[in-house]
């Protein structure tokens, strides 16, 4: 979901941006106007963030997926030992990618189905990784660290496309973070990253441009031409957040939404969360049903309450609610509500 009040300000000024007579998709990404909204986007979620000065930010295109290359690219030589966290299928494509490039080892893999996080005790850290990877949150299994690894030296990379801006986040911690926006951030379209500046020299020479995080930085993120209706966007979430009381607020609401619902599950016997509960998502709760013969009727009557999207991933099946911050605790509890009156009636 994007926030209303975004929607409703993009509608106003769809056709007519600023008083140009023209949509922000029309005008040039190199006119000052535009050059000012990306660059108020930017002081918002520094803001936001509390971005240290010593970190870029990025407004990239090609999603977390091309993020899975690019880290491992940039990061480290080729060949180089890098350090990888396995918690479920994002954690697993962005370790495919980066075995193509580099010497990879899973410091830690619970194994499918991914339902915990091993304890950091239990991870096997190199000594000499160039990076350790990490994926906060699981969309597709609802598996999310409700804490931040401590790799010391060793610079630590996040894929936090589904719970950047979810909460409050000491960026100062990572190496690196980087995040499609299509879940917290605005439209798809567009990836942000978030670099800490020694590390953009780690990128080699010979690296095309397009793929070099030194390069986009160098060009204010505008190598080439930026997806700016994306970043418009973007920058509108961002201002809503600030307007709804910060990171501190939505991390309340979405504490609040992710309660609720776990606690409608745990309270019955005809719905289930197979989740440890000290690594459930806030984000995604996947959930089944005590039949799963009765998954279609349950998705059939969802759709005609206005509950919709709620399918599970093909490959864990069941039932998911993803809970990002536009998601009002009244579209929760309407939920919620919706799953009594089905189990009363099938339960």
């Amino acid at each position: 979901m994007l926030p209303t009040p975004v929607l409703e300000r993009a509608r106003e000024e769809l056709v007519d941006w600023q008083g140009s007579g023209m949509s922000v998709m029309e005008v040039s990404h190199r006119g000052r106007p535009f050059v000012e909204t990306a660059e108020r986007a930017e002081a918002d979620l520094r803001t936001l963030l509390r971005i240290p000065d010593d970190y870029r930010v990025l407004f990239l295109q090609g999603g977390a997926t091309l993020q899975f290359s690019m880290v491992p690219m940039n990061l480290a030589p080729p060949g180089a030992r890098v350090d990888y966290v396995n918690t479920g299928n994002w954690s697993a494509k962005a370790i495919d990618a980066a075995r193509q490039r580099q010497d990879v080892n899973v410091a830690a893999d619970p194994g499918a189905p991914y339902r915990t996080i091993p304890e950091p005790v239990q991870w096997h850290l190199s000594d000499d990784a160039a990076y350790v990877h990490y994926t906060p949150n699981e969309t597709i299994d609802g598996v999310e660290f409700h804490y931040i690894p401590d790799t010391g030296d060793v610079p630590l990379v996040a894929d936090m496309s589904s719970t950047l801006l979810s909460r409050q986040l000491p960026v100062q911690r990572f190496g690196l973070i980087y995040a499609g926006a299509q879940k917290n951030i605005g439209p798809a379209g567009l990836t942000l990253v978030i670099v800490r500046d020694d590390l953009l020299s780690r990128a080699p020479s010979d690296l095309p441009a397009p793929l070099s995080y030194r390069a986009h930085a160098d060009a204010g993120s505008m190598l080439n031409t930026p997806p700016t209706f994306a970043w418009y966007l973007a920058g509108l979430v961002f201002r809503w957040i600030l307007d709804e009381g910060g990171l501190a607020a939505m991390a309340n609401r979405n504490y609040r939404k992710a309660a609720r619902l776990y606690n409608a599950i745990d309270r019955s016997a005809f719905y289930s969360n197979p989740i440890d509960e000290n690594c459930r998502s806030w984000m995604n709760v996947p959930f089944t049903l005590a039949d799963p013969a009765l998954d279609d009727v349950f998705l059939a009557e969802a759709d005609g309450a206005d509950l919709r999207h709620l399918k599970g991933h093909r490959s864990v099946g069941g039932m998911r609610a993803s809970l990002y911050n536009a998601m009002p605790e009244a579209g929760v509890e309407a939920l919620v509500e919706f799953m009594a009156e089905f189990e009363r009636r099938h339960g």
